[in-house]
């Protein structure tokens, strides 16, 4: 028997499974898929900065553990996997275009929480990136941003949860559980049934039927996110450049990411001419000279949002063995570690190194969605 079960193969299932076994514990993971295949591929990999001194929200706090957490994780895995995740430092660009209160909102916000925050002239702008529209006129730099690539990052996870024992299966879509006691006693596949000591549901867009199935509550609705790829044969920008939600984010090899979008289609996962042609305008209209980019490819991926948007993350009332560690929306792959560090600790009952309250799922049991 396991001492654990995750229920999702994504990069918070594969990073708390990774936790798990790094402390002793013997984990099988289950996907309904293949393995780090589904939002955790199709992200851009943006690794935002934070201060667990400065935090003063719950997420920024979560957000500045994991901060603190990437460097080390990415050394350890690369020396017993072989895998460059990609991660690396190259700074980012939050530059006005457009809404002028959300970019002011943006510059206090990352002042308070962050507090080494760059706010630049039009002319220290345009040095640090020439190739920016000379219509760009105003922005702040966080040097402290990094980046991964989250294919690479998923693979190096895969094979590291190998290596500590981790028994993954894919291609095992869990419909629901036995009970007994008051804990959950069996997880149940269409064709097969697991047991273990503890379960987590890590399953990102998919987890609501099982959280309704386990009388645990709450609700998770996909929202699907599409990118763009090109490809310059020479960079013309080498910072993360942001503006809200989207993003342009520049990889070492001249591949280029746009990202994306926020679509409220159910599990629609096709990629519209309606949302590529508007990707590709606000790329152009940020860096022109990327008109002449090469078109690599398009995706989408299914995020995992709650209706308030902080993930679920903790103990299941009243459901004695049952964990829940899902609906990061856009912050899964930045999360991952402390959120796997976090999960590790509450389901071997250690100290946890920040309060949880404020991620109970408690919060939207019984409670009519507005989802």
């Amino acid at each position: 028997m396991s001492d654990v079960i995750v229920i999702g193969g994504g990069v918070i299932g594969l990073s708390i499974a990774y936790e798990l076994a790094g402390e002793g514990a013997a984990v099988t993971l289950l996907e309904k898929g293949e393995i780090g295949k589904e939002a955790s591929w199709a992200g851009a990999g943006m690794l935002p900065p934070g201060n667990p001194q400065k935090a003063t929200t719950p997420m920024m706090r979560l957000q500045a553990e994991s901060h603190l957490l990437w460097e080390g994780l990415t050394k350890e895995l690369f020396e017993s996997t072989g895998v460059d995740n990609g991660y690396r430092l190259s700074g980012c660009l939050e530059v006005l275009h457009g809404n002028e209160r959300y970019w002011n909102k943006q510059l206090a916000m990352w002042q308070r929480e962050w507090g080494l925050v760059e706010e630049l002239t039009t002319e220290e702008l345009h040095d640090f990136e020439p190739a920016l529209s000379p219509k760009i006129k105003k922005g702040f730099r966080l040097s402290a941003q990094g980046q991964a690539r989250n294919p690479r990052h998923l693979h190096a996870l895969r094979i590291g949860c190998a290596q500590r024992g981790v028994r993954l299966i894919s291609g095992k879509p869990v419909i629901g559980f036995k009970t007994e006691g008051g804990a959950i006693s069996t997880v149940i596949t269409e064709n097969q049934t697991f047991t273990a000591k503890k379960y987590c549901i890590c399953n990102g867009a998919w987890a609501t039927s099982l959280l309704t199935n386990s009388g645990a509550g709450g609700k998770v609705k996909p929202i699907r996110g599409q990118i763009v790829q090109l490809q310059a044969e020479q960079l013309p920008f080498t910072h993360i450049i942001e503006v809200g939600a989207r993003y342009l984010v520049p990889r070492p090899d001249g591949r280029i990411l746009i990202g994306s979008t926020e679509e409220d289609v159910g599990f629609q996962k096709q990629n519209t001419s309606e949302g590529i042609a508007g990707l590709l305008d606000f790329a152009t209209e940020l860096i022109p000279q990327l008109s002449t980019a090469q078109f690599i490819r398009a995706w989408s991926g299914l995020r995992p949002r709650t209706e308030d948007a902080l993930p679920y993350i903790g103990a299941i009332p009243h459901i004695k063995n049952l964990y829940v560690a899902t609906g990061h929306f856009r912050n899964g792959l930045q999360m991952s570690p402390g959120t796997a560090k976090l999960m590790r600790q509450i389901i071997l009952e250690q100290s946890l190194f920040m309060d949880i309250a404020p991620f109970s799922i408690s919060r939207h049991q019984n409670k009519v969605s507005t989802l």
